[in-house]
């Protein structure tokens, strides 16, 4: 499969009009990245108009087809037996918490968004990516989405133009407004795990200059991070930046830790960037069993919803798309009717709670022990894939090691947020792309995730 995928490389008797047409040609061949870099960017489109169904959704259908199309006209085994039975498994819960859920029509639209998330798009993306190159230019749209975001979000708490935060409006949220507050704080957190990972794993052939820029956009991008105010985001992210330092060496991490220790004093303590606040939500983490707030009970309401749920329907749960129609027949009498919403160019709405904040008890309570285990199962071998290769790239001088750190550090945030959010909003197509790079570098073939 790689040697119909490979470029070709022009001979030395070609000669110097061969080898300038050879940059061109290759480019050429590059052109099935354009909707994956697409289904990235598109999200930063005002969130009014990119909601589901929306332009990087379209975007991500159009990979999908792009890769079908080449496939029928290479006529080339797309998988071998484990890449398909990992990115294949998740399709089965679906399947039968459509097939036994109480209204299956209504079901079918929630099997259509959980196969394009986490089977179709990770599936294009696996196959789309021919080598490393590839997958640093899809990582490479992840920062430049994030830096964008960014700087929305900090120019909105700096005008006071974001949404409201203890009755200021000062949360950044960038283009996805208030209706999603966690749009933001995912996008650049993907990109500054991203930059962070080039830092630490820059490509030997890159120039001299990529390796300080990406560590300085890492730093930077921890502004914006820090102004969502988003406690699940935090940890998710500290959990992969801390992941990431460790498979990078004990020097390298005690010399980065102390980077970002020095940029914490600065951002907060010297230009006193929402310090208190910062504070007072970075408290509030060790707080949430004793005096929870009134989103933590909402959400400890809802956790306790999804449990009974299963406790239900064990086996295949109560079916896709089912936890807002169930909510009400087995949430506690403190859960409120919703979130306030305000801000951001937004008037005050009421916002229904029409999901647990917890894909894994979403999963549970939805799809049964059956979708668990499988949705699980998948996620897990992609991560232990993705950490056993990198672990012995260590010995392989032409391994893209940069790549498997990229793919190691968003799999790892992917898998701790899920335990404080769930799918939902524009970003989700792009939990469907962190997926497939991810299984691209646990589950490809050894000479597509070689350096070159």
């Amino acid at each position: 499969m790689s040697a119909v995928l490979t470029p070709p490389v022009p001979s030395p008797a070609a000669g110097p009009r061969a080898a300038a047409r050879s940059p061109r040609s290759a480019w050429r061949g590059r052109w099935p990245l354009l909707p994956l870099v697409a289904t990235v960017l598109l999200p930063a489109l005002p969130y009014g108009t990119s909601g589901g169904g929306g332009p990087a959704d379209v975007a991500s259908g159009i990979a999908v087809l792009v890769c079908v199309g080449r496939l029928l006209y290479l006529r080339q085994r797309p998988l071998s037996a484990r890449a398909a039975l990992v990115l294949g498994l998740p399709a089965v819960g679906f399947a039968v918490a459509t097939v036994t859920a109480a209204d299956p029509a209504a079901a079918l639209p929630g099997l259509g968004r959980y196969l394009q998330v986490f089977v179709l798009v990770p599936t294009a993306v696996f196959l789309l990516l021919r080598d490393a190159f590839g997958f640093r230019v899809v990582a490479g749209s992840l920062v430049l989405l994030a830096v964008v975001q960014g700087v929305t979000g900090v120019h909105q708490y700096v005008t006071g133009t974001g949404a409201s935060y203890l009755g200021e409006d000062i949360r950044a949220v960038g283009t996805f407004g208030p209706s999603d507050i966690m749009g933001m704080a995912t996008v650049v957190a993907y990109g500054l795990l991203a930059a962070a990972a080039c830092a630490l794993r820059t490509p030997g052939s890159a120039p001299a200059w990529l390796r300080p820029s990406a560590a300085v956009l890492a730093v930077a991008l921890i502004v914006p991070l820090t102004l969502s105010f988003s406690r699940g985001v935090w940890i998710a992210t500290a959990a992969a930046v801390l992941v990431a330092l460790a498979l990078s060496g004990r020097r390298q991490a005690l010399t980065s830790l102390a980077v970002l220790g020095a940029a914490a004093v600065v951002l907060v303590g010297g230009f006193g960037i929402g310090s208190e606040m910062i504070a007072d939500r970075a408290a509030s983490v060790t707080r949430v069993t004793s005096t929870p707030d009134r989103s933590v009970s909402d959400r400890y309401a809802m956790w306790s919803a999804a449990g009974a749920m299963w406790r239900e329907q064990p086996v295949a749960g109560v079916g896709l798309k089912g936890f807002p129609d169930h909510r009400d027949g087995h949430a506690s009498i403190g859960l409120s009717s919703g979130s306030d919403t305000a801000g951001a160019g937004q008037e005050f709405r009421r916002q229904a709670l029409l999901s647990p904040h917890n894909m894994y008890l979403l999963v549970l309570g939805e799809q049964g022990l059956i979708g668990l285990t499988a949705l699980v199962g998948s996620w897990a071998a992609i991560l232990v894939g993705a950490f056993r290769r990198l672990w012995l790239a260590r010995s392989r001088p032409h391994a893209a090691r940069d790549c498997g750190l990229v793919a190691v550090a968003l799999m790892t945030w992917q898998s701790v947020n899920f335990l404080y959010a769930d799918i939902g909003g524009p970003t989700t197509v792009l939990s469907g792309v962190v997926l497939g790079l991810a299984a691209w570098w646990a589950l490809a073939e050894p000479d597509r995730v070689s350096a070159a």
